[in-house]
């Protein structure tokens, strides 16, 4: 299978382009890739070297560059998979036997999911990447009906306070993980901080 440098796109773990399932080592090689960048990019934000991210993958630039045309198609690739594990564990946790701690479980690695996306760009990343098409999925619908799902099933078995809807959430979690994001590498003022304030919309969740 041959490529030319740069112009990989991301259905290229899926299928060559004349249509054959890749070898399972290029398979392996681009999820070595996502999981390096996963690290870079939340270490250093999205402007972290892509040779560094090579390196620590095993891999060579080039075959970075067959995989993914550049940095913003490997951005996209690392939010789509953080995406994808965020929503997989809503998923499970739909089979939980506490519907409320469920839902306390889900929102507590939505926040670490928010306050990690600030570091790549936040919002207005997400945004130009959804409207370019590089994502391939509504990143907003997903994350939405995964709370709602949670939600939903806690406040049916009177876990949760019926007035609260999914967006209710989404803002506030949003709201943690702005208020207390860090830049310019910056340490927080109190790293218990997040979960502390978390705790207390938690509280608020809960049906009395």
């Amino acid at each position: 299978m041959t490529e030319t440098p740069g112009r990989a796109t991301a259905e290229s773990a899926a299928t060559t382009p004349h249509g054959r399932a890749p070898r399972a080592d290029a398979v392996r090689n681009r999820e070595r890739i996502v999981a390096a960048a996963r690290e870079a990019f939340a270490e250093a934000g999205p402007e972290a070297s892509l040779n560094d991210i090579a390196r620590r993958a095993g891999v060579g630039p080039g075959t970075l560059y067959r995989n993914f045309s550049g940095r913003s198609e490997l951005l996209a690739a690392v939010l789509k998979d953080r995406i994808d594990t965020l929503c997989g564990r809503a998923d499970d946790l739909l089979a939980a036997d506490s519907p409320y701690d469920a839902l306390a479980e889900w929102l507590h690695a939505f926040l670490v999911h928010a306050r990690v996306n600030q570091g790549l760009g936040g919002t207005l990343l997400l945004e130009q990447l959804e409207e370019s098409g590089a994502l391939g999925i509504d990143c907003h619908e997903r994350v939405h009906d995964a709370v709602a799902a949670l939600l939903t099933r806690a406040q049916r078995t009177g876990a949760a306070r019926p007035d609260l809807s999914p967006s209710d959430l989404l803002h506030l979690v949003v709201g943690i993980a702005l208020s207390t994001a860090c830049t310019g590498g910056s340490a927080p003022e109190d790293p218990r901080r997040p979960e502390r304030l978390l705790g207390l919309v938690l509280d608020a969740v809960r049906a009395r």
